[in-house]
């Protein structure tokens, strides 16, 4: 009988760390660069317009909930990120919490976050690129720019009629190439993009804010506390992505410091951006006239300002490839760490002897991504993403409370204020926006987790470098 509650020590992640392949090249700017890039992208594009049918302007109430929960998990991050520099993020911290089958949850639940959160961009990336050329007058086949499944009002699964999205598919394996180039020259497209999509933004705001009537904005909760909470939770995408920084923790030169100064920057740079165009897009738009799929532009087209709104769809068309960028960098690392543990095979873990990535996983990875976005819906890849990525954070959460008390000699270069109460109320957030989701969600997310158990019994646990005789 093995045991599945074995535990990494801090020694052996550390020891992981200081032997990696991988270049040691970001610095606390590139990795606040790459959350930035990670969380500003279809949520604040495409999101934010889908929340405000159900909360009305209460969808400013639900960023700020959405910017809470965030802030306070930020916390426990830096604090775990300080102890463990190494790539997995909550992979990592978990093994060394709470013992190895919990970490396989973790990181089998994490694909939901990274690898269907990159999905959900591509998906959210074609709806603006097709909204973009339609203004254009060009119209692309509908075969070809529409998955073949979607969910009906009960959130069941029906045929929609088109044969795959195509865009969604090409920009994923676009982006998967620039990954498998290399982590250095992948920072330097994204920092660029993500500069291209702050200035984007700053230009609605600029444009927007003129037209703003307050009366838009009352009653400011029509659909009470509930529609509130419940555009929080489909909000809560939009802030998924500033952990990705932790995952980059075992290619910074001072991870440290880098990394939980990075957090920092990240969430205060994007609770700003996103509260203010709430604002003024519940401002400018009665909620109910809302364009869900095309927000912004649509806004500004409304009051005659199509030049705008072209450039705002063209700046949202390059800021959301850095999100993907982001969002597959951080799924490819996590998966590099499970297979460096024997959780997953080998080839996950290969690093390329040229460009110093791990390329069979980053390919893979790819066209897993390109798959999802083809295939599925985007309403039903979001409320999956959500999901995961809340259960992740009450782990995260708990996990600062038990290495307080298992590992206190472990040095801690940035300390989570307040614990026990300080992640305790982090996990109350994360819960209660999980519950404010669909119960079709959670059948879907049971079920995820039952197959993952079920292939880390088959294969997981005879394979792992902890257990005593396992096959390595």
């Amino acid at each position: 009988m093995k045991n599945i509650w074995i535990r990494k020590s801090p020694a052996q992640i550390i020891e992981a760390s200081e032997h990696t392949q991988l270049k040691k090249k970001l610095t606390a700017f590139d990795l606040a660069a790459l959350g930035v890039g990670a969380v500003v992208g279809t949520g604040i594009f495409v999101v934010t317009g889908q929340a405000a049918h159900l909360a009305g302007p209460g969808v400013l109430l639900s960023f700020v909930v959405g910017a809470i929960t965030c802030g306070f998990c930020a916390l426990t991050y830096s604090e775990l990120a300080s102890m463990f520099p190494i790539a997995g993020s909550t992979y990592t911290y978990t093994y060394a919490a709470f013992g190895e089958v919990i970490a396989w949850i973790i990181g089998w639940d994490l694909v939901l976050e990274y690898l269907v959160t990159a999905s959900a961009v591509a998906s959210g990336w074609s709806k603006t690129f097709i909204g973009l050329l339609q203004s254009a007058g060009i119209h692309l086949p509908k075969a070809l720019v529409t998955p073949p499944l979607t969910t009906d009002a009960a959130g069941k699964i029906v045929m929609f009629g088109g044969l795959v999205d195509l865009p969604a598919v090409l920009i994923t394996l676009l982006v998967t190439w620039i990954l498998f180039l290399g982590v250095r020259e992948s920072a330097k497209i994204n920092n660029i993009m993500v500069g291209v999509k702050i200035a984007v933004i700053l230009l609605f705001l600029f444009l927007g804010v003129r037209h703003v009537n307050l009366a838009n904005l009352t009653p400011i909760m029509p659909f009470g506390w509930g529609g509130v909470m419940a555009g929080a939770a489909i909000i809560f995408f939009a802030y998924i992505g500033f952990d990705a920084v932790s995952t980059a923790a075992e290619e910074t030169i001072n991870p440290k410091r880098d990394v939980p100064l990075g957090l920092i920057i990240c969430l205060g740079v994007v609770i700003l951006l996103y509260v203010s165009v709430a604002f003024v897009l519940t401002g400018m738009v009665p909620f109910k006239e809302i364009d869900a799929g095309n927000a912004l532009p649509a806004a500004l087209g409304r009051f005659g300002i199509r030049w705008g709104g072209a450039l705002v769809a063209t700046g949202a068309i390059l800021g959301m490839i850095s999100t993907l960028l982001v969002t597959l960098y951080g799924q490819v690392r996590i998966f590099m760490v499970m297979a460096r543990d024997g959780l997953l095979p080998k080839p996950f873990a290969k690093i390329h002897p040229v460009h110093r990535t791990p390329h069979t996983c980053t390919w893979m990875t790819g066209l897993a991504a390109a798959a999802i976005a083809g295939f599925f819906p985007l309403s039903m890849i979001i409320d999956l993403c959500v999901i995961g990525t809340l259960f992740a954070f009450v782990v995260v959460s708990i996990g600062v409370i038990v290495l307080r008390k298992t590992q206190p000699d472990v040095e801690r270069k940035f300390r989570t204020p307040g614990v026990p109460v300080t992640p305790l109320i982090t996990a109350g957030f994360c819960i209660y926006l999980m519950v404010s989701l669909p119960k079709v969600t959670w059948i879907y997310f049971g079920g995820w987790l039952l197959a993952g158990l079920l292939i880390y019994f088959a294969y997981g646990i005879r394979h792992s470098r902890l257990q005593p005789g396992a096959a390595k």
